[in-house]
């Protein structure tokens, strides 16, 4: 089970990021988009169009899940998450209004997108053990 587990968590989050990056390329499908946009303009400081935010965001999430389905390059895959991860929380900080409608206990369904995202941060660090520690147990044996 620990074997399968593994590669069923990392396929589960390959799917999850390639199949809503894929959302992102056809304007008005992803429930998130609107939102992404406006956090990512703030955090840009309105230097990148809407169009760029999107396809961009597009193509890391898509990159996410390829890597995370093929299972290659695991080490910036895993960086790139954590990354999108931290863009993926901004809004409960500077759009609390739509992430909460009663702050802090009761999220919209944007709220409630982001908040399942901690879900995704923790397979990703189960992963990333598995990732990074594996290296280890290799290195430890040799000496």
């Amino acid at each position: 089970m620990h074997k399968r587990g593994h590669l069923l968590l990392r396929i589960s989050i390959g799917i999850v990021f390639f199949w809503f990056g894929i959302l992102k390329f056809f304007p008005g499908v992803s429930p998130a988009q609107d939102l992404a946009i406006r956090t990512i303009s703030l955090i840009t400081l309105n230097l990148l169009s809407a169009k760029f935010i999107i396809v961009g965001l597009a193509s890391w999430e898509v990159i996410i899940g390829i890597g995370f389905l093929t299972g290659r390059y695991m080490k910036p895959i895993l960086i790139l998450l954590f990354v999108q991860m931290i863009g993926t929380f901004a809004p409960v900080f500077f759009f609390p209004n739509e992430v909460f409608n009663a702050i802090p206990y009761a999220p919209t369904l944007e709220g409630q997108y982001i908040i399942k995202n901690i879900v995704i941060i923790s397979a990703a660090l189960v992963i990333g053990g598995k990732t990074f520690g594996q290296k280890l147990a290799v290195h430890d044996k040799n000496n």
